[in-house]
């Protein structure tokens, strides 16, 4: 049997290799403004939502300014895998598919987004969105799940050497708003690396006694291995969940992704189970589906 794909990172070997934080569930369904800020608008749209943090599908959206990176390999021992130069293609970006995580980082709203767009000339790329650099060049509707009570933190990570979100709960005192009703609950869970993506989600939901759920994230693999296609060899990389569940009666969740290798290459299909470790971090929000 082929020995599972390590990445050596720089700092020593966290103990704990995932952090799950349960938190209220809260549909989400507005339009940012043309002409913001990707990171503003979005923050602006979970605070009047009421929310620690969320799953927001970006799907859809033009832009202009838009600025991403990909993965690259690291240029020094500091860190085991780094980001390319930043592209800033000219004219509306059309984002095919792209999500993000947001969260918490140096004490305000952020966003950590993974997608695929066209540029005017019709080509096609995948990466990492700068959304402090990008604006919307068209109203935006939004769609995903808060998070009230639960949300991502970023704290440097000594493993890596890293600023990484981590699952954190979020004490909430007195809090008003459209989020604090009754309703559905989640999961935000962050993955350490080296441990395959599919067979961590598995025992978490096992876990918690999660028999059916919608999946839905961004990460990086140590290359990737398909059902239905080529395996990607590169050991850095940008992936976004395009569908992802765990489905009653089956014990390993479903993930079907797109992810770029540092080539620029896009694959794209059903990740196999036991086969796709995590290269740096992996960040979801797992949303149980009522029996």
């Amino acid at each position: 049997m082929t020995a599972p794909r390590r990445i050596v990172h720089p700092g020593p070997v966290a103990a704990q290799r995932s952090c799950v934080a349960p938190a209220r569930a809260v549909p989400l369904d507005f339009t940012v403004p043309a002409g913001e800020i990707v990171n503003a608008g979005i923050a602006d749209g979970l605070a009047a939502a009421g929310c620690d943090g969320a799953w927001v599908d970006l799907s859809g959206g033009r832009f202009a300014p838009f600025r991403y990176v990909m993965p690259a390999g690291s240029p020094g021992p500091s860190h085991a895998a780094w980001y390319s130069e930043t592209f800033a293609p000219d004219g509306i970006v059309t984002v095919e598919a792209a999500g993000a995580i947001v969260g918490w980082r140096d004490g305000g709203p952020f966003l950590h987004c993974h997608g695929i767009w066209t540029d005017p000339a019709g080509d096609r790329a995948m990466g990492h969105m700068l959304p402090l650099d990008t604006r919307t060049a068209e109203p935006l509707h939004v769609r995903g799940t808060g998070l009230v009570g639960g949300s991502f933190v970023a704290r440097h990570d000594a493993e890596t050497d890293f600023t990484l979100f981590a699952a954190e709960t979020m004490p909430r005192n007195g809090v008003s708003g459209s989020a604090t009703g009754d309703g559905p609950h989640a999961l935000a869970v962050t993955l350490r690396p080296n441990q395959d993506v599919g067979t961590a989600i598995a025992a978490i939901c096992a876990e918690r006694g999660i028999a059916e759920a919608r999946l839905s994230g961004i990460g990086s693999l140590n290359g990737a291995r398909f059902a239905n296609g080529p395996a990607m060899d590169s050991y850095a990389s940008e992936l976004l969940i395009r569908d992802g569940r765990i489905e009653a009666g089956t014990a390993e969740p479903r993930l079907d992704v797109s992810v770029v290798a540092m080539d620029g290459t896009i694959f794209e299909g059903r990740l196999v189970h036991g086969d796709n470790p995590v290269c740096v971090t992996f960040e979801l929000v797992i949303l149980p589906v009522a029996g």
